[in-house]
């Protein structure tokens, strides 16, 4: 405003000035003077000018405002969904939660602020689910996969009046369906019954939790028929031992994803398979397994990022035991309305609440050239 009032202000002058030169030569009974034709320029000019700077201004105030208002009713939807997840949680029956609650067949549908914040989270806890491509969608999604296993386009030198040899791939098709599941967190009725205790946020990080564990596991080893993992991998490089690993190995691993992919690539493996790896030296003493501060877990192998997770097959016959890749190439579809159920009564002998998040999900391998793994023999 105070920038706006001096642009006024400057303008008001300069009319000001206007009219003293015309009334001037209007009481002389003249024309205007060359001086004050040259004035009057000058002052149209700088007119012109601030009429252009004012415009500029109030359409950037009206801008502003309107993205003030945008954040505060932003802010005050998350607040109303946190108000009346909490009473729902509760069992507090109030106007704010009919509005922001809706029902579904599996119960009722998590407020979008909320469900938002729970998917952060797993994010946070789950590097693999955070890494891979995710689809937030209803229904299912058909990918088509190019497949060169059996015969692929080639390219050849050729004699005039020589037919060329044809050679084709093929296109396959991969979908990502929608597979129930259920997260139950039990809450203590002594936290919930105590109106300073942040329900919400507690309840996010428990369901967010429970989610992350399950699809890491199920973003490792699937399950038949439903969720596939990296153990559905077909880039396979073959260990020569079935209870030890080589560098030659590793190094075979990560030349089995193509170059262009290896600069996001990332290592998965068990704790106790990055254990046996750290005894691992080059000819020259040092450590294969480097530590490296600019890395999130805290190590390097081969200038890629390590993350371990329990739930990756141990190092025995058979196993494929070590996945190295641009984990984008794992596809996850997550339904984009989770919902929740509150068991009141299933639990009543613990004295807790039982609250169960529902999310349909599916995932697979989609772009397989971009991860491999290490079977073990």
């Amino acid at each position: 405003m105070k920038k706006l009032k001096g642009l006024y202000e400057k303008r008001n002058d300069l009319i000001l000035e206007m009219e003293e030169l015309t009334n001037k030569a209007t009481e002389e009974k003249r024309g205007f003077e060359e001086s004050e034709q040259s004035r009057l320029a000058e002052i149209r000019k700088e007119m012109k000018g601030l009429d252009e700077v004012i415009k500029a201004e109030e359409e950037l105030r009206d801008i502003e405002k309107s993205q003030k208002t945008n954040t505060e009713e932003k802010r005050s939807i998350e607040e109303q969904e946190t108000r009346a997840f909490a009473n729902y949680i509760r069992g507090i029956v109030s106007e704010e939660r009919a509005q922001n609650l809706d029902k579904s067949s599996n119960g009722a549908v998590i407020p979008t602020t909320i469900a938002d914040k729970i998917i952060e989270k797993v994010k946070e806890l789950s590097p693999i689910y955070e890494l891979s491509t995710k689809f937030n969608v209803n229904g299912e999604l058909v990918f088509p996969v190019w497949d060169e296993s059996t015969e692929k386009i080639t390219v050849a030198y050729a004699d005039e009046f020589q037919a060329l040899t044809s050679t084709s791939g093929k296109f396959t098709s991969v979908s990502l369906k929608g597979f129930l599941s259920g997260a139950l967190t039990k809450v203590s009725r002594s936290l919930i019954n105590n109106s300073d205790f942040d329900l919400t946020n507690y309840i996010i990080n428990k369901m967010a939790e429970a989610v992350a564990e399950f699809l890491e596991r199920e973003l490792i080893t699937g399950n038949a028929g439903k969720m596939k993992g990296l153990v559905t991998s077909t880039n396979e490089v073959k260990a020569a031992a079935n209870n030890a690993i080589t560098l030659d190995e590793i190094v075979a691993l990560e030349m089995a994803v193509p170059q262009v992919y290896r600069k996001d690539g990332v290592f998965i493996m068990h704790p106790k398979t990055l254990l046996a790896l750290r005894k691992l030296k080059y000819t020259d003493g040092r450590m294969v397994i480097q530590e490296d501060a600019t890395k999130k877990f805290g190590y390097n192998l081969l200038g890629h990022e390590i993350y371990t997770s329990e739930n990756a097959p141990e190092i025995a016959t058979g196993k494929k035991v070590i996945y190295f890749g641009d984990m984008s190439g794992m596809y996850v579809k997550i339904t984009e309305t989770p919902t929740v159920d509150v068991l009141r009564e299933k639990f009543a002998d613990e004295h807790v609440l039982g609250v169960i998040v529902w999310l349909e999900m599916d995932s697979a391998i989609i772009e397989t050239q971009k991860i491999a793994c290490l079977k073990m023999a």
